[in-house]
């Protein structure tokens, strides 16, 4: 084999490996578009229970498979995303538990829809067909958790609203207070003038003082009475 014959080889060999990366990169990306999303554990394709050692080292495996950087598949941004949320709420100790009972609650759920225990031979050695039951009632659950607390958030931004509503009318009353007390003073020294200005007003032409009425200042003569 010729120098040239070699170096087309190899060529040829890098243009395989490349393909088949990308090809891998592709349905790792659809892998995690198409897990559904409530379920961490799905889409980052692990067993639930794992230890968190396990759960940092899949995240950085496969985040470094499909980012962004690294692919030109349109989709890669949305995918890195979702993995890189359900490494967040793996991680996060509450939010872990609470999947974990989700699926813990469809396996009891789907135990008495079969009639099964936990020493059943069928739940000891799961078969695909149980693991796939499993996994929709996995499903079920989560939506019915989510469901309740979306209805839960809504009840209390109600609550929240009618508070903050009550809270701005006692508000606008207080303010309104204000502002009348406000212009009520202001309107003190106008209302004083004016009451003045009709108490001189009323002796300077009311004829009660003894200048300046009809009589021209001219008092009357008492009348002597006869008899």
């Amino acid at each position: 084999m010729t120098v040239e014959e070699e170096k087309d080889e190899l060529a040829a060999l890098d243009a395989l490996e490349k393909e088949a990366t990308e090809f891998n990169k592709d349905a790792e990306i659809d892998r995690i578009l198409k897990a559904f999303k409530l379920d961490a554990y799905a889409v980052l394709d692990l067993q639930p229970g794992v230890p968190e050692s396990d759960i940092k080292i899949q995240y950085r495996k496969k985040s470094l498979l499909i980012h962004p950087d690294k692919t030109s598949n349109p989709a890669a941004p949305d995918a890195f995303d979702r993995l890189k949320k359900a490494q967040t709420e793996l991680m996060d100790e509450k939010a872990r538990l609470h999947l974990d009972n989700c699926i813990a609650d469809a396996r009891m759920l789907l135990m008495r829809e079969r009639k099964l225990t936990a020493d059943s031979e069928e739940m000891k050695d799961m078969s695909a067909e149980l693991k796939e039951a499993w996994r929709k009632k996995t499903v079920e659950v989560l939506v019915d958790a989510e469901h309740r607390r979306r209805k839960q958030l809504k009840a209390q931004m109600q609550e929240e609203g009618r508070e903050q509503r009550k809270v701005d009318e006692e508000v606008e009353v207080r303010k309104r207070k204000r502002e009348h007390e406000a212009a009520w003073e202001e309107s003190r020294e106008s209302r004083i003038g004016s009451w003045r200005d009709f108490k001189g007003g009323k002796g300077a032409g009311g004829g009660e003082v003894g200048t300046g009425g009809k009589d021209g200042g001219k008092k009357k003569k008492k009348l002597k009475v006869l008899g």
